[in-house]
């Protein structure tokens, strides 16, 4: 005997951050030092190749120590994108921020760290919370966020996304376990802006400012969702069966307007009666037998007359 497995829920993806920087200084550092070392290859050691001689150790040591001297001063020149700020610690101290474009660094001495200023993004992993009628739910989202103020991000906080993230979670959670499920449903845009500020209020100091928080997906209780189900199917089914007698009502309201008009009207009665034989008519398939108004008229008479015997006297 075979036990039936039910296979896991798939894990949701999301998506990674790329690489914070990109070296764009590289390129100009290694067309810097060679724009010196072939000239100066040329200069201490060619001469003696074309003359089959062997360079002196006296020149070979001037060039590469002009080479590497060179090179050493070369590779503090760093470029910063358009999006970048490099912030310049001086033996450990914090000197200033730097970019965007060319700027030069000591080397040894000082470091630069590249904060880039663009709008990011974290994923608030999904969160299992309580709402205040005691419904359990799982919630994930997004927050968007970008740098103000880079010496202060790298500074005052070592690792910015990372506490971000920790704060949007706690927030998630606070938010949300204040709201009943009702609430949780239908107020999505107060529960982001609510998120926002409670956010913003804690990162303002490191430099940091929230621009926006996105609820991506809430899942409730499979029992509950059925229930929530056939709720709607009956408030539906409700609100149909409110039109359908609305319509009827109408209806019925427009057919006695109609009949009052034809009663005080015969000649719209007899109207709609040649109306109605010629819809009748339109089909080979049906047989209309004419019965001229006229006679139903005298048949009429003739019925009054026989109910009423001095009537029956005079004539």
């Amino acid at each position: 005997m075979t036990q039936a497995t039910t296979a896991p829920a798939p894990e949701r993806a999301y998506a990674q951050p790329t690489s914070e920087h990109i070296s764009l200084g590289s390129g100009l550092r290694n067309a810097l030092t060679l724009l010196l070392v072939i000239p100066l290859g040329l200069i201490f050691l060619l001469p003696p190749l074309l003359q089959r001689q062997i360079p002196q150790p006296a020149e070979i040591a001037v060039f590469v120590l002009v080479s590497m001297i060179w090179k050493f001063l070369v590779s503090g020149i760093r470029v910063a994108a358009q999006w970048e700020r490099g912030v310049i610690l001086r033996l450990g101290k914090l000197v200033g921020v730097r970019g965007p474009g060319i700027f030069y660094v000591i080397p040894v001495i000082e470091y630069v760290r590249f904060v880039d200023t663009r709008t990011r993004v974290i994923n608030i992993p999904r969160q299992k919370v309580i709402t205040r009628d005691n419904v359990p739910a799982s919630i994930d989202g997004a927050l968007f966020f970008r740098i103000i103020i880079p010496a202060k991000a790298i500074t005052v906080i070592e690792d910015f996304r990372f506490a971000i993230a920790q704060y949007a979670q706690a927030a998630l959670r606070d938010v949300v376990g204040g709201l009943t499920l009702d609430e949780m449903l239908s107020e999505r845009e107060q529960i982001q802006t609510r998120i926002m500020r409670n956010v913003e209020t804690q990162i303002r100091e490191w430099g940091l400012a929230v621009e926006s928080v996105q609820l991506q997906d809430i899942e409730l209780p499979e029992d509950l969702k059925r229930v929530m189900s056939r709720q709607a199917s009956a408030e539906r089914e409700k609100r149909a069966t409110i039109t359908k007698a609305e319509g009827d009502k109408l209806a019925a309201e427009n057919l006695a307007d109609a009949a009052e008009t034809m009663a005080r009207n015969p000649i719209a009665l007899e109207l709609r009666t040649l109306q109605t034989i010629d819809g009748l008519g339109a089909s080979p398939s049906n047989t209309v037998i004419l019965f001229p108004v006229e006679m139903g008229n005298l048949l009429k008479q003739l019925q009054a007359k026989s109910v009423d015997p001095n009537k029956l006297i005079d004539s």
